[in-house]
């Protein structure tokens, strides 16, 4: 075949494939509308109500699973007759239960009817407990009419032998009644209900004469309304336990907050991701245009992943994903700066790819495995939005190993097939045809990027400059007192309001004032005032803070609730978290590489942990339970940097003769593998903070203080990589070689991957 003949077929192939790719870029940009439409959104994206209960036993046994679970069962229930299309409800620990409301129209009603689980007990008139629910035949309350022909409610009794033990006991009391109470609290007593035991409001529903034991069914009459009686009737079947909800925790979200929410942060995504688009295709052409469907691929695979598994998304894991789209730029990037290294060696096309491909496997398998790492354990101790960040977290990892790994290389290897772009480096990777070299020839390498740069001679200049921001850190956190912490952290409420009206901090101190509440801070920004108090509200001076305010400023109210309970635990998970992430990572990386990496890599990590903690003190933004997700990403994301520079000085290692190596040639070396990824390290850091910034600047204000923090570790994270974990490592490194050397076993199939590597051109 002629060279015009096999060219001309080589074209049409290659503009079919392009053609076609075009083709599946267009189909998967219009599944997007469908499915997320179907997906389910929490309610900080289209507003609800949270709350979190502590559940007790009511006999002041110890909670157990059967009835934990019963209690779930309940609040099914309960929530089913809400008419909440799609609830969250989520066993956290031994004795707490979230339930997630999104969509809810009646905030009050929704928290009246999960609060109130229709515990029935059987007392005596001094108040002692004498029986639970569990005497009772599940679902046997029915409507009925007493003897003088009033609404009434009918027990069906289940444990006959233990109610007639029972009153066959009080019979012989001097007061001999059992009282019938729904949810029965400390400080209730018969003495002071007995006149209205019965009536409509009372918990005390009946106060019966026991004259005699039986073992029979038990009617409960009083004043009810038909009305009354049958919603009793409903509460008793839907659970009647021997359990209570203490609410320690709560959370509104207006629909109008949601709505705006999810409207900004789905902009900034979509304008990021475009960002990234145009930057890869700029830097890698035709190979940065297939990373761009692969990565709408990649997008609408999370999607799908998330709506087959019922996950409901939340603005965190929105966050997650578009942090994540960055993250996973990585993958291509290691591999297109392999690729173009070894074309840059002489190597063909075809060659390059398959050894690009090859050496930049192990990098991404370890960073992907080190950020998995710290998203299972933010899902294990994280609580309720830490835990929908890294639920996304998770699944993004595994979509990232199989869309940007596997699919961009199996279509890049069907381009390269074509056999079109043997001679179009440029227009395929934006390798120019003259700064190939031709080995046949003698020719050595053309392009050395920042040949004559020293980079380590600049770790000076950049450990100065951490030592300074740690110090003022640790100034204003001295003379401030701490840091800034949220209700997450402090305990308390947090009022938000959006109103058109007027509004001044000295207004805002009078109200609160005038409400009787503990002043602590207030912010107000345009049309938004956001006040963080001390006071734990109680769901009755909840009502009456919104009332308040949306009767004065005719505004939108959301309240958020944080107990001490919920506080103190928060603050031990963050702890733990962090330091198992850290221990995780370093067991990991010693294991992969050496003991000495791992140390490096994590002094490096707790660097750029201490840099956010500084410049969050200094500037005095919040510390919330969102900035510990930041935290643990940054420990996950900020360790690929170090990773893929270290496997680079371990691969460039393992060409000098352990023997014959010196603290300058060691230094040498890891200079030079500094440059060989420096190029790298800048395109996933920018691919990474464009998304960051454009939720920074386009984004909702409540992930603000998560994208600042991600932006500095981001930052922190890539000099600290480069020049401090290199460092230590070079110190730590040239103290071993003092030490006698075990010579490594290297057996047959090595030396002869490695004779036949050198040759591959």
């Amino acid at each position: 075949m002629s060279d015009k003949k096999f060219n001309n077929k080589a074209k049409k192939k290659a503009m079919t494939t392009i053609f076609i790719l075009i083709i599946i870029a267009v189909g998967i940009c219009f599944c997007f509308s469908p499915l997320f439409k179907n997906l389910k959104f929490g309610l900080d994206l289209q507003g609800g109500f949270e709350v979190l209960y502590e559940v007790k036993s009511i006999d002041g046994s110890k909670m157990n699973k059967d009835k934990m679970n019963s209690t779930y069962k309940t609040l099914s229930k309960r929530i089913d007759s809400l008419g909440v299309s799609e609830p969250e409800i989520i066993v956290e620990g031994n004795n707490r239960i979230r339930v997630k409301l999104a969509g809810i129209k009646d905030e009050e009603e929704a928290r009246k009817q999960l609060s109130t689980v229709a515990t029935l007990s059987f007392r005596d008139t001094n108040d002692n407990l004498l029986m639970t629910s569990d005497i009772l035949t599940s679902g046997g309350a029915k409507l009925t009419t007493d003897q003088s022909g009033n609404p009434a409610v009918l027990l069906s009794i289940k444990d006959k032998d233990k109610f007639y033990t029972v009153t066959n006991r009080v019979k012989d009391y001097d007061d001999n009644k059992i009282v019938i109470w729904l949810d029965f609290e400390d400080g209730d007593s018969y003495a002071s209900e007995m006149q209205s035991c019965g009536s409509s409001g009372s918990r005390c529903l009946s106060a019966a004469s026991v004259s005699q034991a039986f073992a029979s069914d038990v009617i409960i009459q009083g004043s009810f309304t038909e009305e009354e009686a049958s919603n009793l009737v409903d509460l008793i079947n839907s659970g009647s336990l021997p359990s209570k909800l203490t609410e320690i925790s709560s959370k509104s979200v207006g629909a109008s907050f949601g709505d705006n929410t999810l409207n900004k942060t789905l902009i900034a995504g979509i304008i990021g991701i475009l960002c990234i688009m145009v930057v890869l295709i700029l830097v890698y052409h035709l190979s940065g245009f297939v990373f761009s469907i692969a990565m709408l691929l990649y997008t609408l695979l999370v999607f799908f992943i998330f709506w087959l598994i019922g996950g409901v998304l939340t603005l965190p894991g929105i966050a997650a994903l578009v942090l994540a789209i960055g993250m996973a730029v990585d993958c291509n990037v290691i591999t297109y700066s392999r690729i173009k290294d070894e074309l840059y060696k002489g190597r063909s096309l075809r060659t390059a790819f398959k050894m690009g491909s090859k050496e930049s496997a192990s990098s991404i398998i370890d960073s992907n495995i080190t950020t998995l790492l710290t998203a299972i354990i933010m899902f294990i101790f994280g609580e309720s939005s830490v835990k929908g960040f890294a639920t996304m977290l998770i699944i993004t990892i595994f979509v990232t190993i199989f869309a940007m790994l596997f699919i961009t290389r199996i279509i890049l290897n069907i381009l390269i097939n074509t056999g079109y772009f043997d001679d179009k480096t440029n227009l395929f990777i934006n390798v120019k045809a003259k700064d190939i070299p031709d080995v046949s020839k003698g020719e050595q390498v053309k392009v050395e990027f920042f040949k004559n740069v020293n980079f380590l001679k600049y770790t000076k200049f950049f450990v100065t400059l951490s030592c300074v921001i740690l110090l003022t850190g640790g100034i204003f956190f001295i003379k401030n007192g701490g840091f800034n912490l949220g209700v997450d952290f402090k305990a308390g409420s947090d009022i938000s309001l959006v109103t058109n009206e007027n509004v001044s901090k000295s207004k805002i101190k009078s109200d609160i004032k005038s409400l009787d509440l503990s002043q602590n801070e207030i912010t107000i920004d345009g049309n938004n005032v956001n006040i963080v108090i001390s006071d734990v509200l109680e769901k009755e001076k909840i009502e009456e803070v919104k009332e308040y305010f949306t009767d004065k400023y005719d505004a939108k109210v959301d309240i958020g609730v944080i107990s001490n309970i919920v506080k103190k635990q928060l603050v031990k998970n963050a702890f733990i978290s962090v330091i198992i992430a850290i221990i995780g990572i370093i067991i990991y990386i010693s294991i992969r590489f050496k003991f000495t990496y791992g140390i490096s890599g994590v002094i490096a990590l707790i660097h750029d942990v201490f840099m956010i903690f500084a410049l969050f003190s200094i500037t005095r933004l919040e510390v919330s339970s969102m900035f510990i997700a930041a935290l643990l990403a940054i420990i996950g994301y900020s360790i690929n940097d170090t990773i893929v520079l270290f496997d680079r000085i371990r691969e460039n290692l393992l060409n000098i003769d352990r023997d014959k190596l010196t603290k300058e040639k060691l230094y040498n070396i890891a200079n030079m593998s500094i440059k060989e990824t420096f190029t790298r390290t800048i395109y996933t850091t920018l691919t990474t903070i464009i998304p960051v910034i454009s939720l920074l600047i386009l984004g909702s204000h409540e992930i603000f203080n998560f994208n600042i923090a991600m932006l500095i570790g981001l930052i922190s994270g890539t000099y600290s990589s480069i020049f401090i974990a290199t460092t230590i490592f070079l110190i730590l490194e040239a103290r071993d070689l003092k030490k006698p050397y075990k010579a490594k076993k290297v057996y047959k199939d090595e030396i002869e991957e490695k004779m036949i590597k050198g040759i591959n051109c």
